[in-house]
This record gives C-alpha cells, structure tokens and sequence, in this order.
C-alpha cells in the first residue's frame, strides 16, 4: 500500500514520469490481453506511435527486433529458459577461473547445477 501511494505522489509531481508509466503499463496489458499475432500486432505498432517521443531508444529496439517480438504472440513463448542457462554458464565459467584441475571445475559445475558428482 505504501508504493501505490509513493507511486501516486511522484505522478502527481511529475508528469513525464506519470505518463511514461503509463505507457510501461500499457505496454504490459498488450501481452496479456492479445489473443492472436494480428492483435499483438495491431497494438504494438499503435503503441510505437505514442510511445516514441518518451521511449526512444527503446522503440528503436523493439522496432529493430519486431519480428521476434511478434513471434511471442504466435507460439506463447520466449528464450527465457535460455537465457537463464547462459547466464549460469557464464556464472560457472567465473567461478571456475584459476582452478587448474579439469575435474575440480567439472565438480564445482556440477554442484552449480545441483547434481551429484
């Protein structure tokens, strides 16, 4: 309860930041409320239009990667899961740096994975 009201007061004192949540708000609703790629398409692009003036950098981004962007609305998914193993990889790898045994990096990757060695 107390975001909402340090939210609102922020809104209140300034706009741009009211409208640029907003427009993040929106920008949410269109993957939860498009039912088909057509919609999702339809409500991206009207959402572009508003929104490049606040968010120009990152209209830029979505513009340049819209194709895959709409590819979520026809498959649901995303590359989360493998993003998430890249990301431990590059954990493991860290970790693993200055370890001069084969087998003691394999063990220390292994038990980043939970598995038993």
């Amino acid at each position: 309860m107390l975001q909402k009201i340090k939210l609102e007061a922020i809104k209140e004192n300034f706009p741009n930041l009211k409208k640029m949540h907003e427009l993040k708000e929106e920008f949410r609703k269109i993957y939860e409320t498009s039912e088909n790629p057509t919609e999702g398409l339809l409500s991206i692009s009207e959402w572009l239009a508003k929104s490049s003036s606040v968010f120009t950098k990152s209209c830029q981004t979505i513009r340049n990667w819209f194709g895959e962007i709409i590819s979520y609305f026809e498959r649901r998914t995303t590359n989360g899961v493998v993003e998430g193993i890249n990301n431990k990889l590059k954990l493991i790898k860290r970790r693993g740096y200055g370890l001069r045994n084969f087998r003691n990096f394999w063990v220390r990757s292994m038990l980043s994975w939970h598995l038993v060695c």
